[in-house]
């Protein structure tokens, strides 16, 4: 019986393992981002309502390279953590939502 036959992991059980390039680009990406928002509200020269839905646009698209790149939730075995943040989100947005219900009308 040989003793290496369970020591050594098949192709398909290894850890793929991310090069720190990925790290660096999203790095760039999210600085990159909020240069852009600053820049945008130092203009000021654009529609009040564009300049806010535009850097409400660059914070979902920066959480989202935050939880994919940062907080690795693109890997596998990342589904209740995912699941747990979604619950949070819509309950969040659901007492958002309900404040300016109850301040607005």
């Amino acid at each position: 019986m040989s003793s290496n036959s369970h020591d050594t992991p098949t192709p398909s059980k290894r850890h793929k393992q991310e090069s720190p390039a990925n790290h660096y680009y999203s790095y760039i990406l999210s600085i990159l981002l909020t240069m852009l928002a600053f820049a945008v509200v130092i203009y000021g020269g654009l529609d009040r309502s564009f300049i806010l839905v535009f850097i409400v646009g660059l914070a979902i698209v920066q959480a989202l390279v935050q939880l994919l790149f940062w907080m690795h939730a693109k890997e596998r075995g990342h589904l209740f953590p995912l699941m747990f943040i979604g619950g949070g989100a819509i309950i969040a947005l659901t007492g958002v939502a309900a404040a300016v219900y109850w301040t607005w009308w």
